[in-house]
């Protein structure tokens, strides 16, 4: 069964799923796709683009060549069309649920501190406890664990 983590009232979710993204790849050597709408999926390459040249995570977009998407330990996408690159861990910073995240091994459900993104966070959160899902909770603290 899917691990589901859920970072909630994040200030700044581009911030935090960049620090994130940074220690999951860095410490542990993960392999993560990061799904959310185009518009903050840009937002994000920027953000990744920008951070010093020791702390950079190297990533590419679900549409990229097939060996871009081997070598890339971090995976952009949007999940318009239903099918995400195979990966053990997915990391969702959009308002809708991610389509079939019960393949994954894990899931890294952030939401921010603004009202309607926590509204969307607690029906995501509402599907999976009704599914059986337990989610180990991390609320802002300052840092990404």
């Amino acid at each position: 069964m899917t691990e589901i983590d859920g970072h909630y009232n994040m200030p700044d979710k581009v911030g935090y799923a960049c620090r994130l993204l940074r220690k999951a790849v860095a410490a542990h050597g993960a392999r993560l796709v990061v799904i959310a709408d185009g518009a903050l999926l840009d937002t994000l390459d920027q953000a990744l683009w920008k951070l010093s040249p020791t702390d950079f995570v190297a990533h590419c977009r679900a549409g990229d060549e097939p060996h871009v998407l081997e070598r890339s330990p971090v995976v952009l996408a949007d999940g318009s069309d239903g099918v995400l690159p195979d990966r053990p861990i997915l990391v969702n910073l959009g308002a809708e649920l991610p389509p079939r995240f019960e393949r994954f091994e894990r899931l890294i459900d952030i939401v921010g501190s603004e009202e309607a993104d926590k509204l969307a966070g607690r029906a995501r959160w509402r599907h999976y406890k009704d599914r059986g899902y337990a989610i180990r909770t991390h609320p802002y603290g300052g840092g990404a664990s």
